[in-house]
């Protein structure tokens, strides 16, 4: 055969075989993807979906794009679960017109959630007031807490939102303790009931200030709550993101708590509110905060907590079931300094009961209900079965569900956690 023929059905042969092959490159990106993104560190789901679709809840869609082009092209990776992504993974950003399809199924989340914490909390910054006559006037027991005042302020919006599946978002601000805070707010479409609507007050897990992003890692969470009816408010508290004030340690410091009751009292105000229904949504440090918050504020309603900071220094030291648990590091440092500074249960216990809110649950302004996983790597299972004991103890109304090898996210039955959630609220709160 000539030569010059060979090549020629040699050239048409590959030719046809690369026209069967999967396309790849900017030959996929015109078919699934408007964009072609790789994770740097640092980056989750949300962040990007707010970068390049300027929307953070249309972090869904980025996952169906990706996975849709993970079919055919061998450079994408499958994301079975959101709150994972790695480094040097390549993501499909789709067209504004499947952002839009997929935005407008959020309203029944069809993947898991984006990862919302990273660890609980850390030491204690600033004073720890070390000469006190009288436990009880200590920035962080509960009796002091209840004779400060937590006025709030008018809610401002900043930054007004694309709007969710039936709610209206922004990011506002309001004032605690002279700093200006942002916040994350929804409010349900149409007519509001008569009184307004219920308020879910939404406290956020440990995330380290300087990464922090107003709303970034709860999306999915605070989306299921907003679809069904309640005003969702999530304070960032001082000194995260364009907060103002300095972060502190959500454990030992009254600091988040106040942000908190102040993010209460701002929302009372709102003209769409209800200030008669309010409770409050806690997640790791966030627990331990609505806790706290729920000990102060006699009109909260109830409180849900997952996988929640929920045991005191006191605790630690002497309840039983908590005898030879880990103790975790961030929860050790607060605790080991303020045992430096006012001495060990055994030299003063009056200090460690006052500023204990566990000592006090019998007052409880609320009905709580617990989650918790028992696979949990940043707060043990047992500080929930301990408050739910303690509950009970005193007579309270308590719900405790555990959640057998899941993770401190409950991210494997997290529809089932948070369709517990919404049925609890709806019950004690709407």
């Amino acid at each position: 055969m000539n030569h010059k023929l060979r090549l020629g059905i040699g050239m048409l042969a590959l030719a046809l075989v690369m026209a069967l092959l999967p396309m790849t490159g900017q030959a996929q990106s015109n078919g699934v993807c408007a964009q072609e993104v790789v994770v740097a560190q640092g980056d989750t789901l949300s962040s990007i979906a707010r970068t390049y679709l300027g929307n953070l809840s249309a972090y869904p869609s980025i996952v169906t794009a990706t996975n849709a082009a993970a079919l055919t092209d061998s450079r994408f990776t499958r994301i079975d679960n959101p709150g994972v992504i790695r480094v040097g993974w390549r993501l499909c950003i789709p067209s504004s017109s499947a952002v839009t399809t997929q935005s407008a199924q959020s309203a029944q989340p069809s993947v898991p959630a984006p990862t919302p914490t990273l660890s609980p909390e850390r030491a204690i910054t600033g004073p720890l007031t070390a000469e006190l006559d009288d436990p009880s006037e200590h920035p962080l027991s509960t009796a002091y807490m209840r004779e400060q005042s937590y006025p709030g302020s008018e809610i401002t919006v900043v930054q007004q939102l694309g709007p969710g599946a039936n709610y209206s978002r922004a990011i506002v601000s309001y004032e605690s303790e002279g700093n200006t805070i942002r916040a994350w707010m929804t409010i349900p479409s149409g007519d509001a009931p008569e009184t307004g609507w219920p308020v879910i007050v939404f406290n956020h897990g440990h995330i380290p200030p300087t990464i922090f992003r107003t709303g970034e890692r709860y999306v999915a969470y605070m989306d299921y709550f907003a679809c069904r009816g309640y005003i969702v408010f999530a304070p960032d508290y001082r000194g995260h993101g364009f907060s103002e004030g300095q972060p502190a340690s959500g454990h030992g410091s009254p600091a988040y708590t106040i942000d908190v009751l102040n993010a209460v009292s701002s929302v009372r105000l709102h003209p769409s509110a209800d200030p008669d229904r309010i409770g409050l949504w806690g997640h790791s440090m966030g627990g331990g905060i609505t806790l706290r918050a729920m000990l102060v504020d006699d009109g909260i309603k109830a409180g849900v907590i997952w996988g929640g900071v929920v045991v005191s220094f006191l605790d630690s030291f002497e309840r039983p079931e908590l005898q030879g648990v880990r103790v975790p590091e961030w929860f050790e440092q607060p605790r080991s300094q303020y045992v430096d500074a006012y001495g060990g249960v055994d030299e003063n216990r009056a200090f460690w009961v006052a500023t204990s809110p566990n000592a006090m649950l019998d007052e409880l302004s609320g009905p709580i209900q617990l989650h918790h996983a028992t696979a949990d790597e940043s707060v043990p299972v047992e500080y929930a079965e301990v408050l739910a004991a303690q509950i009970e103890e005193v007579g309270g109304t308590v719900e405790l569900y555990t959640y057998a090898g899941d993770n401190h996210n409950i991210s494997v039955n997290f529809g089932t956690a948070m369709a517990r959630s919404v049925a609890f609220f709806d019950e004690y709160v709407k």
